[in-house]
């Protein structure tokens, strides 16, 4: 028996650790290691974003430690100390025995079914993810069921697509296995767009194995012998990942022909999208992989009649895939014992904004708002009070902090005017303008939109200029009037989700913030203090110690005044970038945003 060593070492390779600075560590780690026994093994995203780069030390007996924030330097204390004297360095310790900022709520609020395997097994070997069970949901499948009875177990699970609209997989299944047509296809939509939303790069990243095989048990249950994932190009470490996975697979006869000798065959093709947004609808996202134009079609025809190439296809997103592998494995009951009664299961979110613990989670369905926000993401990192959190990106509605005791489900987000989306959670404090939040999301959509119909091309467009003029202090009485107007004629009149559901952000933030929109057009005030057209700097002269700090900064010379003297900033020529706040060490510097009456305190 090969003894087991007494120590073994990840590193989170994940994009987010190696944008942190983890791929130095690793090279840091591998040379302190040259000439020992003990393993050094890569792995994908943790979770714990907001710590990266993270390494995690695992002894013997099974005890972890997980060490975060880490310069290349630290691996010789590491390596040095703990593994050498066997002394865990505490003051590096974001998770663990003797950490000092130890706080298990993180994961322990989680319930991580599609994520335990992230951070634990090494993505770019198929013996990693074999040896936590994987393949053992397709077995189940090929050797055991048929596919009728697949489909039946995936209904009895509850699961719903977690691209966004929460259509039951089940049916989506059936109605393309039922469908007339010898050639069938599966695709996985990986085209993640949303601002903010990384969590499908994520589980392919660190998981890449439970995708593939979701689609395999896909392609089992509705008769398809070919799968396509189409993902954007923006993420190369996640394709890099797939095209190993894919070669693996086919290697130990996991895809191609007579796949563990059930007779099933099945092959699968990756396609690099260019990040048009719009092909985030499955159907732009079939004309995309077709060599076509990513542009949205009529239906019906639905996809699972006639899809890709003429034939039926049934597409789901990444999430979806990922967790068919656990439930063919564990049963459609575990699966089905969490979440609510309409939303089985859990949901996997990214955390970002103005969150302290911003990252990956995975909670089940039914915690609240709140829960996520404080007891999972820590609260709100600036300290100040929390406003709103942002679900479902460009798609979604902007819930008011009073609505915090909101169940995170399909229904109860819905019943509120916002979607669950894809998984974005976007926190922000009181300094954030909704106004603003509205213009950003319909800027992204205008911008995006194929331009096929009318109403989002045109109607997107109209509904921005209204808002940019509201934000530069030009809003009219009736102009929030029009927005609700014009919202409510693109849900109706767009051709596809991208304009049906553009308007979400602006009519939940008039919804709940309605207060704000008056503030910008009656008394042209920014309540935020947000809007540069509605905002003055100051600099307060009792607090000035004339160091010229901000005078070197501000990149349109509009601070003067001599060394060691009160500067003053010249309104007209200030373009409001923040950059002399940002270099001010002696908060000399105000922003002031006056409802209008008051024009003697704005300095102007």
């Amino acid at each position: 028996m090969t003894e087991q060593p007494k120590y073994r070492l990840k590193v989170g390779l994940a994009t987010c650790g190696i944008a942190g600075g983890a791929a130095k560590v690793y090279r840091a780690l591998e040379e302190k290691l040259e000439g020992s026994s003990i393993p050094l093994e890569r792995t994908g995203c943790i979770g714990m974003c907001y710590n990266e780069p993270l390494v995690e030390v695992i002894e013997a007996d099974g005890q972890s430690y997980l060490y975060g924030n880490l310069e290349p330097e630290d691996s010789t204390r590491i390596v040095e100390q703990h593994i050498g004297e066997g002394k865990p360095v505490t003051e590096l310790l974001v998770l663990g025995r003797g950490s000092e900022t130890d706080d298990p709520s993180y994961f322990s609020r989680q319930k991580r079914i599609l994520l335990k395997n992230s951070g634990h097994i090494d993505p770019e070997e198929i013996d990693s993810y074999i040896a936590a069970d994987g393949y053992e949901g397709l077995k189940r499948a090929l050797t055991s069921m048929t596919p009728e009875e697949v489909i039946a177990e995936i209904e009895s699970s509850g699961l719903r697509g977690r691209g966004g609209a929460g259509f039951p997989t089940h049916l989506k299944w059936s109605l393309t296995r039922k469908a007339e047509g010898e050639q069938k296809y599966i695709v996985c939509n990986a085209d993640e767009g949303d601002p903010g939303a990384f969590m499908d790069r994520s589980i392919l990243e660190g998981d890449t194995h439970s995708v593939l095989e979701g689609m395999l048990i896909a392609g089992f249950a509705i008769g398809a012998s070919v799968g396509y994932v189409y993902i954007r190009a923006e993420y190369p470490l996640a394709i890099r990942r797939l095209q190993i996975a894919i070669r693996q697979a086919e290697e130990r006869g996991l895809l191609g022909e007579n796949i563990l000798g059930s007779g099933f065959k099945f092959e699968v093709f990756i396609r690099e999208g260019a990040g048009a947004f719009v092909c985030g609808e499955e159907t732009a996202l079939l004309m995309s992989i077709e060599g076509k134009r990513g542009m949205p079609r009529f239906r019906p025809p639905f996809p699972a009649e006639k899809g890709l190439f003429g034939c039926p296809t049934s597409i789901n997103n990444v999430e979806t895939f990922a967790n068919v592998p656990r439930i063919l494995h564990q049963g459609a009951a575990a699966y089905s014992s969490l979440g609510t009664a309409e939303s089985k299961g859990t949901k996997v979110f990214a955390l970002a904004g103005k969150i302290k613990r911003g990252g990956l989670i995975e909670i089940p369905m039914g915690t609240t708002i709140n829960e996520i926000v404080f007891d999972i993401g820590g609260g709100i990192s600036t300290g100040k009070p929390f406003k709103a959190v942002q679900t479902g990106g460009p798609s979604g509605g902007c819930i008011p902090a009073d609505l915090g005791d909101t169940p995170v489900d399909y229904e109860s987000l819905k019943k509120i005017g916002a979607i669950m989306g894809s998984g974005g959670l976007l926190v922000m404090d009181e300094e954030t303008c909704m106004v603003d939040v509205a213009r950003y999301f319909l800027t992204f959509t205008r911008e995006e939109s194929c331009g096929k119909c009318t109403f989002c091309r045109t109607g997107t467009n109209q509904m921005l200029k209204i808002l940019e003029g509201i934000t530069e202090g030009e809003g009219r009485e009736e102009d929030v009037d029009t927005l609700i107007e014009m919202a409510e004629k693109i849900k109706a009149g767009s051709l596809c989700g991208l304009g049906q559901t553009a308007p979400n952000p602006v009519l939940t933030t008039i919804k709940y913030f309605r207060d704000e929109y008056d503030a910008h057009v009656r008394e042209k005030y920014c309540p935020a203090k947000k809007c540069k057209a509605l905002i003055d700097y100051t600099i307060i002269e009792d607090a000035c110690t004339g160091c010229t700090v901000c005078a070197r900064q501000c990149p349109v010379d509009a601070i003067s005044g001599a060394k060691k003297e009160p500067h003053l900033i010249d309104q007209d020529a200030c373009i409001r970038c923040g950059l002399c706040t940002n270099s001010c060490k002696f908060d000399a510097i105000t922003v002031t945003s006056m409802p209008k009456g008051e024009d003697e305190l704005c300095h102007r």
